[in-house]
């Protein structure tokens, strides 16, 4: 989640030098820095969720699960997405990673349009990515974008669905998404 806070123009290498050395998370568009704030319960129970579902499925494979702190690189922008997988062993820079196959948001009030617009459009732009998922965190909502030849479709799943993940091979449950959390229109 990002703040609106501006700073001076930077280079992307500036950026990552001042990243390896902050005490708090920025994402970086256009030569700008935006400081990140911190996430709430359902968001942390949600994303949790998720990772234990795509960690324990991806055990033993080449792919690899990144959670909140490891940042994807599109063209000179740097974004934290909540989940990111990525499966081939030579995208290995140790701060940030250029080739996900799936990609993960959790949404919140600040951060549903610039997940759902920003950075769908930034992402989509990836030859990698295969999927890209906005999880609500209101209501059992999923919104899966998906590559297909000359373009991308979206998949909705809501509460009494399946969760497909053809990236990573993976069908999760709805409910194991949300497991733990309780559902209402004051969570944000």
């Amino acid at each position: 989640m990002s703040t609106v806070q501006k700073t001076d123009w930077l280079s992307p290498e500036d950026y990552l030098a001042g990243e390896l050395q902050s005490d708090t998370k920025h994402e970086y568009v256009a030569g700008y820095v935006y400081a990140m704030t911190g996430a709430s319960e359902t968001h942390n129970l949600i994303t949790g969720n998720l990772h234990a579902a795509l960690h324990g499925h991806l055990r033993g494979k080449p792919c690899r699960v990144f959670i909140n702190d490891m940042k994807v690189r599109v063209a000179d922008a740097f974004y934290y997405p909540d989940l990111m997988v990525c499966c081939n062993p030579a995208d290995n820079a140790p701060y940030f990673k250029t080739q996900p196959c799936l990609i993960i948001e959790v949404l919140s009030r600040s951060t549903q349009r610039a997940d759902a617009l920003e950075k769908r459009i930034a992402y989509q732009t990836l030859d990698s990515l295969q999927e890209y998922v906005l999880v609500a965190q209101h209501k059992p909502d999923i919104r899966t974008y998906r590559r297909i030849a000359g373009g991308w479709e979206e998949e909705l799943s809501g509460a009494d669905d399946t969760l497909r993940l053809l990236s990573v091979d993976l069908r999760l449950p709805v409910a194991e998404v949300y497991e733990n959390i309780t559902l209402s229109d004051e969570t944000t």
